[in-house]
């Protein structure tokens, strides 16, 4: 078995790695202290508190690492400036993959804790960055991590990742009833690689949950002259009318994004739901929770 050269701290130390349900709750970082949620809480919580990932140093998706890291330190006490400093330094010295488990991603689990939950996404993606993560170690932090791992992935991806190559990965965020992955899954990356087919169903899957319009990266250019999206928009809001239920603000407003001047939308793909379970009856783009289903343990 090989392993990283620097010798790790014990992870036992670490609460997100000894119990990571209590730390993978889209709010979960800021309430360690309390019980684990339902996993449909996800859709219920405050989206203007959850959706602000990256307020205090910049969105970590889209500013350059090197940019982040200056605000980042500028934010960070002593120590865990210090922190993160080795931690990078570990990152740059044993990049890629070594053994079960890299001392870098050993960082990853620690970084709620050590800089603290304002600024453990943006501490995670310089620590990936440091790291060189290929598609491959993405996709393995992903599918081993938490919540708060994988949405630090996510981020991570337009920055690491030039190709389409991690598109599965937005495509499983997704499909869960997580809005703060949802949300990550539509950063820059899932802009530029998206099918237009997939990124409709992302769009009307916030509307559904309740997560701001605006925390979609480059919007109002996808949208632009989208006949197919503003035919889905008037379903949806047709719909709800006839629930009796509210139509969401942001649906107008995309909308008028729709009516605007461009090219035209590519030719969309027959219409599939976005997921291979049954969907509830009132969200057709939406998974039906399965107790065996990593996402529902972990959101």
């Amino acid at each position: 078995m090989n392993s990283p050269d620097a010798v790790p701290e014990t992870p036992e130390a670490d609460p997100a790695a000894a119990t990571p349900a209590t730390v993978t709750h889209p709010v979960a970082e800021t309430q360690a202290d309390g019980p684990a949620a339902h996993p449909a809480a996800a859709l219920q919580t405050d989206h203007r508190a959850d959706h602000q990932a990256g307020h205090h140093t910049g969105h970590p998706a889209v500013l350059p690492p090197a940019d982040l890291r200056r605000r980042l330190a500028d934010r960070l006490d002593t120590t865990a400036r210090a922190w993160l400093d080795r931690a990078l330094e570990e990152a740059a010295e044993h990049p890629g993959t070594h053994g079960p488990i890299s001392v870098w991603e050993l960082r990853l689990a620690e970084a709620g804790r050590r800089c603290g939950p304002d600024h453990a996404d943006a501490a995670r993606v310089l620590i990936l960055d440091a790291a060189r993560a290929d598609t491959d170690a993405l996709t393995r932090v992903y599918s081993q991590g938490t919540a708060a791992e994988r949405r630090a992935v996510l981020h991570a991806l337009a920055h690491l990742v030039p190709g389409p190559d991690a598109v599965p990965l937005v495509e499983d965020a997704l499909r869960t009833n997580d809005t703060r992955l949802v949300a990550a899954a539509l950063g820059p990356y899932g802009a530029r690689h998206l099918d237009p087919h997939a990124w409709r169903h992302a769009v009307l899957k916030c509307l559904f949950t309740g997560i701001p319009v605006d925390r979609i990266t480059d919007l109002a250019r996808r949208a632009r002259g989208d006949g197919e999206l503003a035919r889905m928009l008037g379903d949806f809001a047709e719909e709800r009318t006839a629930a009796g239920r509210p139509v969401p603000d942001d649906l107008h407003r995309v909308l008028a994004l729709t009516a605007t001047a461009g090219p035209a939308a590519p030719t969309p793909a027959p219409d599939r739901p976005l997921t291979p379970h049954p969907s509830p009856a009132d969200d057709p783009h939406a998974d039906t929770p399965h107790a065996d289903d990593p996402h529902v343990k972990e959101t």
